[in-house]
């Protein structure tokens, strides 16, 4: 089968909005150029979309056009290495998907242990937020949610009152494994996230598993987050104002 077939049948296997490089094709050095070649012509014939250089994806055609690819085929380079997971969408990425908000960012950003510097991939802004916890695939939900309740007054189109709200009706589903992982996992978050956590556990009547939280922050520092004290009940005893 020559290149230009192979890779024309490949591309036809694969889904809508998968983002794929040019190593997805090559199997020896010296199909390289040919490789390269193709897709380029392709993407200028309009069967397959180009992300970034040498990233190109198979787009879903609608009647308002190209459909462009979820945020984590973008950028899914970065959230693995070698089949280990290093990363994972968060904050704005994840704002929508959590119900805090009905707005979509063009903004994705990225959980790591490694940060680095923000950039642009065609038409969205990747930026990086330093993670101290160990990432794995089954922490993964309760590190975006931890990281929305450090972000709580930075969730677009959305108070502190109805984001603790909807931090209630997520965290109520938890099983007591999770709570108990939540709490662990916070403990390297600021003080502020630990504070709100806490409150918002007791609120759940799941106060025993909040004392790790309480013992870790300092008696006199004040957290300000106004509109939470309308939600949450305790929020004197954890020094939110």
């Amino acid at each position: 089968m020559k290149t230009t077939d192979y890779i024309a049948f490949t591309i036809d296997r694969f889904p809508n909005g998968f983002v794929f490089t040019y190593d997805d094709f090559i199997t020896e050095v010296k199909q390289k150029e040919a490789v390269i070649k193709a897709l380029n012509r392709m993407a200028q014939s309009g069967k397959i979309a180009k992300i970034s250089k040498g990233k190109f994806y198979k787009p879903e055609k609608t009647i308002f056009g190209d459909l462009q690819p979820e945020q984590k085929q973008v950028v899914k380079d970065l959230l693995e290495e070698d089949g280990k997971v290093t990363g994972y969408l968060t904050g704005f990425s994840i704002f929508n998907k959590l119900g805090l908000t009905t707005q979509i960012s063009n903004t994705i950003q990225i959980g790591k242990n490694q940060t680095r510097p923000s950039f642009k991939r065609e038409r969205y802004s990747i930026s990086f937020i330093k993670q101290k916890n160990t990432i794995t695939k089954d922490n993964i939900p309760l590190l975006q949610v931890l990281d929305s309740i450090r972000y709580i007054k930075k969730i677009p189109d959305a108070s502190v009152e109805s984001s603790c709200k909807r931090f209630l009706a997520i965290i109520k589903n938890f099983t007591n494994k999770e709570v108990i992982t939540l709490v662990r996992l916070a403990l390297k978050y600021p003080p502020s996230t630990r504070a709100l956590l806490g409150a918002i556990l007791k609120e759940l009547q799941l106060g025993e598993a909040t004392e790790p939280l309480f013992k870790s922050l300092n008696p006199i520092t004040k957290y300000k987050l106004a509109g939470a004290g309308k939600v949450l009940s305790s929020t004197e005893k954890w020094n939110i104002i």
